[in-house]
C-alpha cells in the first residue's frame, strides 16, 4: 500500500515536468529519473508520447507564422502566475 502514493507523486512531479524533459531543459540525472519513471509507468508513457505528438503538431501547424504579440504576453502572464502558485503551496506545506 506504501507503494501507491510514493507513485502518485512521482505521477504528480511526471506531469508537471513533462514538457521540460521534452524540450530537453533538464540536467542529465533529473531527465533519468524521469525516465526510470516511465519506464515504470504506463499512464504517465501515455502522457509523455501525446504531449510528444501535440507538440510536433503545434510546431508543424505553427511553423509559418510567430505568435502574435499579445498571446505571448498571456501565456507568459499565465506561466508567472501558475509559478508563484505552486511555490506558495510548497511554502505552506
Amino acid at each position: 500500500m506504501s507503494a501507491e502514493p510514493a507513485r502518485s507523486s512521482d505521477c504528480s512531479e511526471f506531469r508537471m515536468r513533462v514538457f521540460e524533459l521534452i524540450d530537453s531543459e533538464l540536467d542529465s540525472a533529473e531527465c533519468e529519473r524521469l525516465r526510470a519513471h516511465l519506464d515504470e509507468c504506463g499512464p504517465c508513457m501515455e502522457e509523455y508520447e501525446r504531449d510528444l505528438v501535440l507538440k510536433a503538431l503545434v510546431r508543424r501547424s505553427c511553423a509559418c507564422q510567430p505568435a502574435p504579440r499579445t498571446l505571448r504576453m498571456q501565456i507568459m502572464a499565465t506561466i508567472m502566475t501558475f509559478t508563484v502558485e505552486v511555490r506558495g503551496e510548497q511554502d505552506a506545506g
